[in-house]
């Protein structure tokens, strides 16, 4: 189970820093939007200090991936809200994305939020 939240962590993670990338004009031109730049490196700076914090504090793993899964997403239901009133970016690819890390960040607090706390996952962690 700790390496399903880490591998959550770390994947979302790598995404909001490629989507900050992307907004700072780094990777492709056209997208600038540097308040989206600045909540995105914020969203992967957590999820990636959260995925050290795993490695760091292993027995710790499952509350520090929810707190930063959900973090990150209520972070992007903000970028929703300010795409659904026209403050944020509202391209297609922003849209897309928004979707398909929304559902990637509820399933890893799913994920997370189901885990064992059985003593056949410390033994096997062990």
């Amino acid at each position: 189970m700790k390496r399903t939240i880490r591998l959550f962590l770390l994947f979302t993670g790598a995404t909001f820093l490629l989507a900050a990338s992307i907004h700072d004009g780094l990777l492709v031109a056209g997208y600038g939007h540097r308040e989206a730049a600045i909540a995105e490196t914020v969203i992967a700076a957590v999820l990636l200090a959260g995925l050290a914090l795993s490695l760091v504090l292993p027995a710790w793993t499952r509350p520090i991936g929810l707190f930063a899964l959900a973090f990150a997403l209520l972070g992007t239901l903000v970028g929703v809200f300010t795409i659904a009133i026209g403050i944020g970016p509202r391209t297609v690819p922003d849209i897309v994305y928004h979707v398909a890390i929304l559902i990637a960040l509820a399933w890893g607090l799913v994920v997370a939020a189901r885990g064992s706390t059985s003593g056949n996952e410390a033994a096997r962690a062990a």
